[in-house]
């Protein structure tokens, strides 16, 4: 890594235009049990560099696996190319070069690297084939189970012509768990995962292997027997993984920069009041408040170190995520959200973890208070636009009357238009949690990222799906 990093810097210092060089090595490795079979054991290590260069407005990019001098020096020349030879063909930037920025320069390593390398392959699959047993055995209304581990070890370097010296490591882990509950003729999943950026042991805080494979086998079981929600505005005490997915998908898309110069519903709202006063929603690259997070990273893809932005304050929208070219173009400082999957992909704006901060109040008390509604955990996935229109599914729904959980229901999705529905928040529990770290979020490449909040109670459409 020190004679890379080495090399990288000699070239960068010559570069006749702003120039970064972006090494990457990755480890991955995959575990797959169903049935009691092992389905898959897969590893795989790509490394390489990719190099970007900024001319007169003008972005070239290039890639390549060749780490010797030669290798590196004609990537960066098919980069200046890209940039100089063929800029009448492509998009210019609103700007013609980069202002100067506190760059990060150093070590950048997070928790959990050396512990989890230090694993034998035999001690996580004797995990990964003890969870999907368990989830077999709780019931025997399950048909089959399936149980899945992956993670990766990420080794980088980003130097830049202006400064940036930044070396990063860091580990991730997921754990993937599916119960199919079998009667009359019906098939219902039950679904559990997590994801974390950290040691082993951190995948099983605050529920061991054990408790989350029975949960997952127990859901698939109760929802046999579950109706379904009848549609309509509802109350809803959303769970911090929904939080997440809204808080994400409906919101955290709509703010990043390029999508905002495309006219997203966030355009030209800074300064406004948009939620409800009890909202502050943020996006971090490390959450003091829960460590481990699916989305740490210390320093992004451009060199910038990844703080804490704070995107809604009190109900008002305060800021935009950036790279370092739409920060210029906003003339504000870039927030360290630039990201790419891998060398070969260019950084784009992405989020890290994205979380609403928690209340004052607990879930107990905010049950109680609650005369008619539902509580809806379980994100399914769904859709958002760039108006905030948004459609979630969620697999565990649960009716709330005067006070008491009482019916599961089979499944349901919420929908409505984001900052609408963040306007009719009147409570948010202490209790606090990332909660979609075992998710990938996808924009021209994936990324990893988490997201979270309290429990949080708002005013929503609530209908029954059909599967």
């Amino acid at each position: 890594m020190k004679d890379i990093s080495a090399r990288l810097q000699k070239i960068a210092q010559s570069a006749p235009h702003w120039t970064e060089l972006r090494y990457q090595k990755r480890r991955s490795q995959s575990l797959q049990v169903q049935k009691g079979l092992i389905k898959q054991a897969k590893s795989n290590v790509v490394a390489g560099l990719g190099v970007r260069v900024f001319v007169d407005g003008a972005w070239g990019f290039s890639s390549t696996t060749d780490l010797g001098l030669k290798g590196i020096e004609k990537a960066v020349k098919d980069a200046s190319r890209c940039a100089t030879e063929l800029s009448g063909f492509v998009k210019k930037s609103g700007i013609k070069k980069l202002p100067e920025v506190v760059l990060a320069r150093g070590e950048f390593m997070l928790p959990g690297v050396v512990e989890l390398g230090n694993m034998s392959l035999e001690q996580k699959l004797a995990t990964v084939l003890q969870a999907e047993e368990r989830i077999r055995n709780c019931s025997s209304k399950i048909q089959s189970a399936t149980c899945t581990y992956q993670e990766f070890f990420e080794d980088k370097i980003v130097v830049t012509s202006d400064g940036a010296q930044a070396l990063s490591c860091l580990a991730r882990n997921e754990l993937r768990l599916t119960a199919v509950a079998a009667q009359q003729g019906q098939l219902v999943e039950g679904h559990h995962s997590i994801g974390r950026t950290g040691p082993w042991e951190c995948l099983f805080n605050p529920n061991a292997v054990e408790v989350m494979s029975e949960q997952t086998a127990k859901l698939a079981a109760d929802l046999l027997k579950a109706p379904r929600v009848s549609g309509g505005l509802s109350t809803l005490i959303l769970s911090p993984a929904m939080v997440g997915l809204l808080a994400h998908e409906a919101i955290g898309h709509t703010v990043e920069a390029d999508f905002v110069l495309s006219g997203s519903v966030a355009s030209g709202k800074l300064g406004k009041m948009v939620a409800s006063p009890l909202i502050t929603l943020c996006d971090s690259g490390k959450v003091d408040e829960n460590p481990f997070g699916g989305g740490d990273i210390l320093v992004d893809d451009e060199g910038v170190k990844a703080g804490t932005t704070v995107i809604i304050g009190n109900g008002i929208l305060m800021s935009y995520l950036h790279n370092r070219e739409s920060a210029a173009l906003f003339e504000v400082e870039p927030t360290g959200n630039a990201r790419a999957w891998l060398f070969r992909d260019e950084p784009l704006i992405r989020m890290r973890n994205t979380y609403i901060k928690p209340g004052n109040t607990s879930l107990e008390e905010m049950i109680q208070s609650t005369d008619d509604g539902y509580l809806v955990d379980g994100p399914l996935g769904g859709q958002a636009d760039a108006t905030g229109e948004f459609m979630f599914g969620a697999q565990k729904v649960q009716k709330i009357q005067k006070g008491r959980v009482t019916d599961l229901y089979r499944g349901a999705t919420i929908s409505g238009q984001a900052f609408n529905v963040l306007s009719t928040v009147d409570a948010l529990s202490k209790e606090f949690r990332l909660d979609l770290g075992s998710g990938y979020c996808g924009k021209g490449q994936p990324a990893k990222v988490d997201a979270g909040g309290p429990y949080l109670r708002c005013k929503a459409i609530i209908g029954g799906i059909q599967k």
